[in-house]
C-alpha cells in the first residue's frame, strides 16, 4: 500500500512508540499519587507538557492535555462561550472550518449564539479584513483554522491575530493539520488558543492538547477534580501524553527539513507532465502546507478515480450517495465549478513517502486512461 493520506492521520514514530513503552509496562502510577510510582509518571506528564510548549514557543504550563483535536476546539468555544456570555454572544468564524468547529458553533447557534461564517476567495483563503468588518461590539471569539485540512491552504493567521487584539477579542486557531509541517510560534501569531491533534504529528490517536495563554480563564468541558490547572478533569493518560511530547520534539528537529515540500513538488510537475490543463491544484500554489496537493481531475469523478488507483490510499472530500457525488463543502466554498469539484483528489504526503511511490502512482495514473 501506497500510503498519501498523511493529513487524516499518521502512523505512530518509531521514538514515539519507544518512550510509551515503559509507561505501559513498568510505570503505571497515577500522577497525583504521593508515592514513587506518582513521582515517575508526574515528571514525564510535566516533561511532555514542556516538549509541546517548545514547539509552539510558549509556556508548559499553557499546554493542557486533551483527547484529541475535537475536544480542544470543544473546549474552547463552549467554555468562552460560557465565561463571556455577558460581554455578547457572537462569534466569526469562516465557511472552510473543520466539523470539529463548525458543528460546535451550530450546537451553540441553538442556544442562542450568533454565528457569522466569513466566505473565503478562490484559493481557499480568508480575508483578514472580511474578519474586521464582521467585529460587532458583541463579538466574543474569532476561531480560524491555521490551514485547511482538504486545500491545506495556509490562513492569514498573525495579520487576523493583530485585528482581534486591536479590538479585544479572544482568537482561536486549529493547527492540528499544521502542528509538525510548518513553524508555528503563538506570540508571533498572537493567538489566545492553539489546538493541536496527536495523531496529525506521528503520535496516537486520542490524544491531543490546546494552548491557552495563561491570564485567560475559560469554563471547563470537563468538570471534575483538579487536573490539568483544573481546566480539564480526569487522570492524565500518561502514555499517550509522553507519545505526544516526544512526537512534538521530532517535529521541532525536523522542521527545517524540506525533502517533504521538494517530494510534493515533484508529485505536481510530474501529474502536470501528464494531464496539462487536465488538472487543476485547488488551494493557493505558495502558501500552502508543503506536503499537500488538491488535484482535480477535470470532468472525473474523484471517487472513481481512487477506486481505480488500486494500491493507493489517499482521499477525496466529496461524498457518493445513491450514486449522486455531492462536492465538498470546502470547494463549495471557494466556488470551484462542479465539473471541477467533482474530481479534486486530496494527495498528502509524509515522512516515510519515498520518491519511488510517487513515481509510481505516476504510472498507475498512467495506465487507468484518465487523459
Amino acid at each position: 500500500m501506497i500510503y498519501l493520506d498523511y493529513n487524516a492521520t499518521t502512523p505512530i514514530e518509531e521514538r514515539v512508540k519507544k518512550v510509551m513503552k515503559p509507561y505501559i509496562e513498568d510505570y503505571f502510577g497515577n500522577p497525583s499519587s504521593n508515592h514513587e510510582l506518582g513521582y515517575k509518571t508526574k515528571t514525564a506528564v510535566e516533561n511532555a507538557r514542556r516538549q509541546v510548549a517548545d514547539l509552539i514557543n510558549c509556556d508548559s504550563e499553557e499546554i493542557i492535555f486533551t483527547s484529541g483535536g475535537s475536544e480542544s476546539n470543544n473546549m474552547v468555544l463552549k467554555g468562552t462561550a460560557y465565561i463571556k456570555s455577558k460581554k455578547g454572544k457572537h462569534i466569526i468564524t469562516s465557511k472552510i472550518e473543520h466539523p470539529a468547529i463548525l458543528n460546535p458553533c451550530r450546537f451553540l447557534s441553538k442556544s442562542g449564539y450568533d454565528v457569522t461564517y466569513v466566505s473565503v476567495d478562490k484559493y481557499g483563503m480568508v480575508n483578514a479584513k472580511d474578519i474586521e468588518d464582521a467585529i460587532r461590539e458583541d463579538t466574543i471569539l474569532i476561531t480560524i483554522m491555521h490551514s485547511n485540512n482538504e486545500t491545506g491552504t495556509l490562513q492569514p493567521i498573525k495579520e487576523i491575530g493583530k485585528i482581534a487584539e486591536k479590538y479585544n477579542i479572544l482568537f482561536h486557531t486549529d493547527a492540528s493539520q499544521s502542528i509538525g509541517k510548518v513553524p508555528i510560534n503563538v506570540e508571533d501569531l498572537k493567538v489566545d488558543f492553539l489546538t493541536i491533534a496527536g495523531h496529525k504529528v506521528y503520535a496516537p490517536k486520542g490524544i491531543g492538547a490546546l494552548y491557552i495563554r495563561k491570564e485567560i480563564n475559560i469554563e471547563p468541558l470537563i468538570h471534575g477534580a483538579s487536573h490539568e490547572s483544573s481546566k480539564r478533569a480526569g487522570t492524565e493518560n500518561v502514555i499517550f501524553d509522553v507519545a505526544l511530547g516526544e512526537a512534538c520534539a521530532i517535529a521541532k528537529e525536523k522542521l527545517k527539513d524540506n525533502s517533504i515540500k521538494e517530494l510534493t513538488d515533484y508529485f505536481y510537475k510530474g501529474l502536470l507532465n501528464i494531464f496539462g490543463h487536465g488538472i487543476r491544484l485547488n488551494g493557493h500554489e505558495v502558501k500552502r502546507l508543503p506536503n499537500t496537493l488538491n488535484i482535480s481531475f477535470i470532468g472525473k469523478d474523484g471517487i472513481q478515480v481512487l477506486d481505480k488507483l488500486e494500491g493507493v490510499a489517499a482521499s477525496t472530500g466529496s461524498a457518493c450517495h445513491s450514486g449522486l457525488t455531492s462536492i465538498s463543502p470546502v470547494l463549495r466554498a471557494m466556488k470551484v465549478p462542479d465539473d471541477v469539484a467533482t474530481g479534486a483528489v486530496r494527495f498528502s504526503l509524509g515522512r516515510y513517502t519515498s520518491k519511488e511511490d510517487i513515481d509510481m502512482v505516476l504510472e498507475k495514473l498512467k495506465d487507468i486512461n484518465l487523459i
